[in-house]
């Protein structure tokens, strides 16, 4: 995967060993491979060649008790929750929309108690649509249960611009704005504690999300892994390290 990046070398990183970025899967029943159809933990290929790209070595993280979730982040220099399946609306104290998917319980509970460990330990987050979502809603924060016009088709990732908020931490990483794979339609309605918005689609949806009071705490709406811009990963990468 190539990348644009302002700056030189692979994610920044110096010393003896890559950052270890663990990132969140799904967990599917019925998934096929070879003559294969068993539950499986999934995670779609673009994750960890991005978390690579930029210099770092992924660790898959399937759903877990959520007692593990401190002793899981210990070992770990940063954190990445992947995009996935609609946030049931129970975390957020609202009615299920009949345009809500299915809630996804283990899930829910494992990454909430992921979120909660990085930030008490200070490990670096970021956030990916699903997970830019739970960030929100693990501060307190709500969601919009349905927008139009982030979903190009189903099952097809489009793209629109985002414009960064000047003097924000994504702002530093990524001044311009820029057209970014997108593809979800649940959005922050009102932000958790502490959060402030650092991008902005152009109908004034949240793009970004970051915890100013943080080491370095980030989430971003659409889904880098479909393209081939490094930089925020590389960000995380770099805190990381």
């Amino acid at each position: 995967m190539g990348g644009t990046d302002g700056a030189g070398g692979v994610g920044g990183v110096s010393g003896v060993g890559r950052p270890l970025i663990g990132v969140s899967t799904y967990l599917e029943a019925g998934a096929r491979w070879g003559v294969w159809e068993l539950e499986a933990a999934l995670l779609p290929a673009g994750y960890p060649r991005l978390v690579q790209a930029a210099g770092g070595l992924a660790a898959m993280l399937p759903p877990d008790d959520p007692s593990h979730a401190a002793s899981t982040v210990a070992r770990l220099d940063g954190l990445v929750v992947a995009g996935g399946p609609d946030v049931d609306p129970v975390h957020y104290g609202a009615e299920r929309s009949p345009r809500t998917g299915p809630p996804a319980a283990a899930r829910d509970a494992w990454e909430l108690a992921l979120i909660d460990a990085a930030l008490a330990a200070g490990t670096p987050l970021l956030g990916i649509c699903r997970g830019m979502q739970l960030l929100n809603v693990a501060l307190g924060g709500t969601l919009v249960q349905h927008i139009d016009g982030h979903v190009k088709d189903v099952g097809v990732f489009g793209r629109h611009e985002v414009t960064p908020v000047a003097g924000s931490l994504y702002g530093d990483v990524v001044p311009e704005t820029c057209a970014v794979p997108t593809y979800h339609h649940q959005a922050v309605e009102r932000l958790g504690e502490g959060l402030t918005a650092s991008a902005h689609a152009l109908d004034g949806t949240v793009e970004a999300i970051e915890l100013p009071s943080s080491r370095w705490v980030l989430g971003v709406q659409w889904h880098p892994e479909m393209g081939e811009d490094l930089r925020v990963m590389r960000a995380l990468v770099r805190a990381a390290s």
